[in-house]
């Protein structure tokens, strides 16, 4: 791969980066290098001004809504968002069920779903975890029966984020127990302001609410909202999972990350381990980058994209990691209240060491969610290298 930028490509970058400045509110930024809690605003406001700008869909091709860019531009986008402090673009509507409606979709569904997801008028959330079906995901028990051009749906989702913010959720639901678990699931869109939807929330060790229980009691669903045929949702699933497990590796974030680390510590003890995880990240970028090459040509994300969400996981919990070795004691005190913007609470010890422990365990989960880390390496064991 040639990784020289062309002059256009850089000033591509400047564009972009341009734009973040002028657009990206200071509060949010200082929130992202502070390692503050985002509300809901602070996700919105910003992809609706990518929205706005025709950037939000930036993996989609321009016959969806979508610029349509090369993998160079994807790249420096990603990139320059993440040096300049954005949040996470939410990937539930523009990264996850986007590219399953315009791929799977009819044209009524596409024209009717893919202009509130490239606008973030719309946020969704995932309905695919269930209590004692995570990992094992095709032993799901929500399910959906069909009462003429309704399903009638019933069940729960566990784990579920952000669905309090959430307009709909897309969901995995049992339609036959025929054949194989796979062979019976489908794929539905659920307007979560439909009667019998009850969302609680799973409060976690830093304090935030980001994940929520969602209950499905006699929900009615038009049977326009399924999006493929019926039983035949698995194949939506596994393609969803390969675009959500790319996006996982989080090579961005994990670059901010080291910069943050460098930052915090002096210690020349610390050098090294802090080069060491540089040097990880760079060879996962590099990965990263030949998956993309390989999708530019017209492929799809593959089984091997489950080795980047493996190896992404864990710098990111190295990288948290070294966070609280570099804080040292200052990172036993448990002060998740200064997570949050508008504390009055006094750091103890310097700014960044509130954030290092609840960073810490919340990174735990980074090896689970999106197929845990056992699944993926049965998954390159089985398709990548055929053993």
């Amino acid at each position: 791969m040639d990784l020289a930028l062309a002059p256009e490509h850089k000033a591509f970058a400047d564009e972009i980066r341009d734009f973040t400045r002028k657009n990206l509110s200071p509060a949010t930024r200082e929130k992202t290098f502070s390692g503050k809690h985002y509300d809901r605003d602070d996700h919105m406001v910003w992809q609706q001004a990518l929205g706005r700008q025709g950037w939000l869909g930036y993996t989609w091709p321009k016959k969806f809504g979508g610029p349509g860019w090369d993998v160079t531009r994807r790249f420096l986008f990603e990139n320059v968002l993440a040096e300049e402090g954005a949040p996470r673009i939410m990937p539930f509507g523009p990264k996850m069920v986007g590219p399953v409606i315009y791929t799977f979709g009819d044209d009524e569904q596409k024209e009717r779903f893919l202009p509130g997801i490239r606008a973030s008028t719309v946020a969704w959330c995932q309905g695919y975890s269930e209590p004692g079906a995570g990992s094992d995901l095709a032993s799901l028990r929500t399910k959906a029966e069909r009462q003429g051009d309704h399903y009638i749906v019933n069940g729960q989702k566990t784990w579920t984020s952000y669905a309090h913010w959430g307009d709909w959720i897309f969901c995995l639901v049992r339609t036959s127990t025929e054949g194989k678990p796979q062979e019976g699931i489908s794929f539905l869109l659920i307007d979560m302001k439909t009667p019998g939807v009850t969302v609680r929330p799973i409060i976690m060790l830093d304090g935030a609410h980001a994940v929520n229980d969602v209950f499905l009691d006699n929900v009615k669903v038009p049977v326009a909202n399924r999006i493929g045929k019926e039983n035949e949702g698995w194949t939506c699933a596994k393609f969803l999972l390969a675009n959500e497990r790319l996006g996982i590796a989080e090579v961005p974030a994990s670059k901010r990350g080291v910069g943050m680390l460098r930052a915090i510590s002096d210690d020349p003890s610390m050098a090294e381990k802090i080069a060491d995880v540089d040097l990880q990240v760079q060879a996962l970028e590099m990965s990263e980058l030949r998956a993309l090459s390989a999708m530019a040509l017209g492929g799809a994300p593959g089984p091997e994209v489950s080795t980047l969400k493996v190896r992404g996981s864990e710098i990111q919990q190295r990288i948290a990691e070294l966070a609280m070795e570099a804080v040292g004691e200052y990172a036993a005190p448990y002060q998740p209240g200064m997570l949050f913007h508008d504390t009055n609470e006094t750091p103890i010890g310097p700014d960044h060491a509130p954030p290092a422990a609840p960073r810490y365990f919340n990174m735990r989960k980074t090896s689970i969610y999106g197929g845990s880390t056992e699944v993926q390496k049965n998954i390159v064991s089985k398709m990548v290298l055929g053993l």
